[in-house]
């Protein structure tokens, strides 16, 4: 029997680390401290690939993470061709709700996996039309009130209060929320690691 293989995930999202334990998988998590307003590039499907890989770069290099499978992934909004990561502040988070209601937008989430035991690195970019309802301006102040906005990228979410302004998505909702399990699963098979060895044991 194969040894299962440690799985760190190179980001402190609650809902990242969510996903991967409902989907069986149980990894440490390390976060990277990247600095993403340092990191530029022509267009949000880029740069949330070119982010995932440089969070999943500096952890893959600690020593804690030697032998280990790390997991690197961000998120962009893409709207009128501008990437939109989270909103520095109430003001700019009320803004973008407003120029988001009755539109649709693009969540790019930049996947990116690196094998420390062989050094091999794969990544990819998931994303997912999202279709925003029309939430009224109380909504959308009550919303932002509730500081939800501010720690998500494109100031929603949606497996969180903002998932009753969302009227639907097309695409996979993980990727949503924060990584898309399908295409983790292809990445790890590019790296030959198929994703049932890092399940953790049923009882």
């Amino acid at each position: 029997m194969t040894d299962r293989r440690t799985l760190v995930l190179a980001s402190a999202s609650p809902a990242r680390l969510g996903l991967l334990r409902q989907a069986g998988l149980a990894p440490e998590v390390i976060v990277s401290g990247v600095d993403e307003d340092a990191i530029t590039a022509d267009t949000p499907v880029e740069l949330s690939r070119l982010l995932a890989e440089a969070k999943a770069d500096v952890v893959a290099r600690l020593p804690q993470a030697a032998g280990a499978l790390v997991v690197g992934c961000d998120s962009v909004l893409e709207l009128d061709g501008q990437a939109l990561g989270k909103p520095a502040d109430a003001e700019e988070a009320t803004a973008r709700w407003k120029a988001m209601r009755g539109r649709s937008g693009v969540l790019c989430t930049g996947h990116c996996v690196i094998d420390t035991a062989s050094g091999r690195q794969v990544s990819a970019t998931a994303t997912t039309t999202v279709r925003f309802g029309e939430p009224s301006d109380a909504e959308v102040a009550a919303y932002v009130a509730s500081g939800e906005p501010l720690r998500v990228a494109g100031a929603f979410t949606l497996d969180g209060r903002s998932a009753p302004f969302i009227d639907g998505i097309d695409g996979d909702p993980g990727n949503v929320i924060g990584l898309s399990l399908p295409l983790l699963r292809r990445l790890l098979a590019d790296l030959n690691v198929p994703i049932t060895n890092l399940w953790t044991p049923t009882a």
